[in-house]
């Protein structure tokens, strides 16, 4: 079902225009250092939302057996390393905020165990450079066709995210939110364009403002109100045609793409339920007055597995999330 028409407050509308001022940005004439492949959250972005409610979000994920780091010592002065995106462990904590039944947004912040981008000697090229919070994000999320139960569901997506320092490239992701629903299963897909855009750069060197290709998706089974399983694939597409500025390492290793998939198993409980509430609370449902939802926290545990060279063999993706 379209919804025909979002009323904001003044609050809510002038927040709006911030982020979007921000999204705006990117197209701003930028002189065209180097970018990595995107690698998002592995999560699914969902098309459920309400005014005044709220979801708490810890994503994290921890991945090992990397590839090796890729050298070439025949350049001159400087050997040439790769500029693959890898890390060992990740945490974002998130807030999710519903501003209407088709409108929602979300603040982040996110810290990360990197690969050492310029190790000193070639004998660290392959070490992490330590856990460091780094980055922080912002999302809306517009809802166009309503799904209530099953039947199809359509809405958008768009993201902005960068580091503190603005050291490292900035992302603007936008893409559509799609799921379809039969029964007790479910078949979600988000896929994305990444452009990469700001950063720092050497002197006489043009930032590599390209396009990326990313995507998530989840195909998943509701067994109970309680327990789900999913099989999920997160991936990116390293640069999509001639867009941005390749670097020397990337002219000569390439672009570097990762994907990902795996199961992963979903368990969810509610806290403050009819039967947990108190009298009075028993005796305004008595009365007539609406009953509010309790507070339902979901753990998701699943182990993602590297389907190229360029991404770690395994990863662990754990998230929890509260709505309330």
């Amino acid at each position: 079902m379209l919804s025909s028409s979002i009323a904001l407050s003044p609050r809510v509308t002038r927040l709006l225009f911030a982020i979007a001022g921000a999204f705006g940005a990117c197209s701003l004439p930028m002189l065209s250092v180097h970018a990595e492949p995107f690698i998002g959250q592995f999560e699914l972005k969902t098309l459920e939302s309400a005014p005044g409610s709220f979801e708490f979000q810890s994503q994290n994920a921890w991945a090992w057996d990397q590839p090796a780091r890729r050298i070439d010592t025949d350049t001159g002065d400087e050997p040439l390393l790769d500029e693959n995106a890898l890390f060992r462990e990740r945490y974002a904590l998130e807030l999710e905020i519903g501003l209407t039944h088709s409108l929602k947004m979300r603040v982040g912040i996110e810290g990360e165990n990197e690969r050492v981008d310029d190790p000193e000697d070639l004998a660290q090229a392959n070490d992490f450079e330590g856990l460091s919070v780094g980055e922080i994000g912002a999302e809306i999320v517009a809802i166009l066709a309503q799904r209530e139960g099953d039947g199809f569901g359509i809405g958008v997506v768009a993201e902005i995210e960068g580091p503190f320092d603005q050291e490292e490239p900035n992302h603007l992701t936008l893409g559509p939110i799609m799921e379809y629903q039969s029964g007790r299963w479910l078949l979600a897909a988000v896929p994305m364009l990444v452009r990469s855009f700001g950063g720092d750069r050497e002197e006489n060197e043009p930032r590599d403002e390209k396009w990326d290709f990313a995507y998530a998706a989840q195909l998943m089974h509701t067994f109970s109100d309680r327990w789900k399983l999913a099989v999920e694939g997160y991936g990116t597409v390293e640069r999509i045609g001639s867009t941005g500025t390749r670097s020397e390492a990337a002219e000569r290793f390439g672009d570097s793409n990762q994907h990902r998939l795996g199961p992963v198993l979903y368990f969810s409980h509610e806290f403050g339920t009819r039967s947990d509430r108190s009298a009075r609370s028993e005796s305004s449902i008595a009365s007539g007055e609406e009953e509010s939802e309790g507070t339902t926290l979901t753990i998701g545990l699943g182990l993602l597995e590297g389907l190229t060279s360029d991404t770690a063999d395994h990863t662990l993706k754990l998230s929890i999330e509260a709505d309330f």
